[in-house]
Order: structure tokens, then sequence, then C-alpha cells
């Protein structure tokens, strides 16, 4: 009897042991796996929050080297359409190849706790750096065919590159049969009316490195698909090619083009074989490839993320 009174009392304290046991397990496992489900979400986070930093740079950098107040708050307008993150105190800028080139950006978020708070664990902080910088052009897409001699006092006078002047060019004679047109995409002659209404309203679609390159002989501002063109990109930006010198003539006549030049066009006029282009010079960020020759700076930038 005895015996029998022991067993029976053993196996339940067995059993006893063994669902204490069993609780503490399910209480490990639940709070596991409520800890991997709340790093999942902590790891999403931080990938919005790196989102919110490189796009909050990349924006800002598009105003730079020129002017780092309008840098700073067009990173924190992007911050806020992004969900915000970055304060001002997360701006910062660096100097490479032009003085204050480079903006730094730190975005900063907290991933709340749902499930870890059984482990004590309500909230994350989550932080993500960017940094991007705005290199001189090097090779532009997207140029338009008229080039611009680096003598222009808007470009190279006194305290220049000079934005937002109200300004004209003349796209006259250079040479026999120059008229300050180019051949963007490096072929050498004329090229028919249509072709040219494409450089103008759309621009050269390949890159197109420094060099020298042929005129486009003739005048062909007399051409309904050339004036429609030209009326088309009234009151937008184009980007022309920057030269400093030029040799041969007729169809031998080149332009050595050293950089880019964002301008604004405002009007234009043909009279004859030439034509006058009014606008102002301004500050862009264009596609291309980046230069890290701070010569030949026209204003022109295409901007990377750099960390």
């Amino acid at each position: 009897m005895r015996n029998g009174l022991a067993k029976r009392l053993t196996l339940r304290d067995e059993r006893g042991q063994m669902l204490a046991m069993l609780t503490v397990s399910v209480v490990a496992l639940i709070a596991c796996g409520a800890f991997v489900m709340d790093v999942g979400a902590w790891l999403q986070g931080h990938r919005a929050t790196q989102a919110v930093a490189d796009a909050s740079a990349l924006a800002g950098a598009q105003a730079l080297p020129a002017d780092t107040g309008t840098a700073t708050a067009v990173a924190l307008l992007y911050s806020t359409k992004n969900g915000g993150g970055v304060a001002g105190g997360d701006i910062q800028f660096a100097s490479n190849t032009f003085t204050s080139d480079t903006i730094k950006v730190k975005a900063r978020r907290t991933g709340a706790g749902f499930l870890s708070r059984v482990l004590g664990i309500s909230s994350v902080n989550l932080t993500a750096d960017a940094e991007a910088r705005a290199y001189n052009l090097g090779e532009a897409t997207y140029a338009a065919p008229f080039g611009i001699s680096k003598s222009e006092p808007f470009l190279s006078g006194g305290g220049c590159p000079c934005y937002n002047v109200q300004t004209s060019f003349d796209l006259g004679k250079v040479g026999p049969g120059g008229f300050d047109v180019i051949n963007i995409d490096g072929s050498k002659g004329g090229t028919g009316p249509g072709t040219l209404a494409d450089w103008i309203s759309d621009g050269l679609d390949q890159s197109m490195p420094l060099g020298w390159y042929y005129s486009d002989t003739g005048a062909k501002f007399s051409s309904s698909q050339v004036k429609d063109a030209m009326d088309a990109r009234v009151g937008s930006v184009l980007l022309f090619p920057v030269y400093d010198a030029v040799q041969g003539n007729g169809s031998n006549l080149q332009y050595h083009i050293v950089g880019w030049a964002g301008f604004y066009m405002t009007g234009w006029t043909a009279h004859g074989n030439n034509a006058t282009i009014s606008g102002y010079l301004k500050h862009v960020a264009w596609e291309g490839l980046p230069s890290t020759s701070p010569t030949n700076y026209f204003g022109a930038v295409v901007v990377k993320l750099t960390g």
C-alpha cells in the first residue's frame, strides 16, 4: 500500500514539474517569437529611415555648391515629404572639389516595440546616414546643339558664373559656315533640320564627352521644324556646351568643348543666318558623368551619393 501511494505521489510530482517546465518553455517561445517579429519591423523601419536620408541628401546636393541655405531647406522638405526624421542640426556640409560641395544628412526615427514589450523593450532608436556630392559635370547627356563661347561675360566675367541675370548671346558667324551650331553627336558635316530640331527639343540622347566637335554647317533657323522646336523650348532650361577655342573652317570648323552651362531660355529671334537667344544662366543638376576637376565650371553639376 505504502509503495503504491509513493509511486502515485512521485508521478504527480513529475507531472507537476513537467507542466511547470512546459509553461516556462511556451512563455519563452512566445517571447522569442515576439522579439523576432519586432526585429523584422525594426529592420523595415531602418530601411525606410535610410531611404529618407538618401532622398534628402540627393535633393539637397542639387543646390550645391552654390547655396547651402537652399540645400538645407530642400533636404528638410524632402524629409518631411517622406515621413520626417531629419532636423536642421542633422545636416552638415563638407568641401572636396568645391567649397561646400557635399551634404551629410542623418535621419533619426523611433521604432516602437509591440510584442517585444514582454521582454521590457518598448522602442528602439533607428538612425541612418547619407552623403551626397555635387560634382562638376564631365560628360553630359541631353545636351543642346548650341555652343557658348567661354569668353561670354556672364560665364567668365568677374564674380561669375552669374546666375539669374538676364542676358543674351548671338549664334553668329564664327567662321566660314559656322554659326555656333555643333554636331553634338560627333559627326562631321551638315545635319538635316529634323535632326537639329530633335536635338533642340530633347537634347542628345547619349553621353557627350568634352573635346573637339565639328560645326553643323549652314544656317537652319528658317526651317519650320527648327522654329517650332525653338518656340517649344522657351520657358525651359537647355544645357549648352561651352567652348574655349575653334580651329579650321567650313566643314572642317571645330569647337573645343570644355564645359557645360544651364541656360533658361526666355525668348529667341532669327535674323538671316544668325539667331539670338535670350535668358539667363542657371545652376543646374544634370544627367551625366562626374568630373573631379574644378576647372571650367559654369554651374552644371551631376549629383551622386557618396556614402
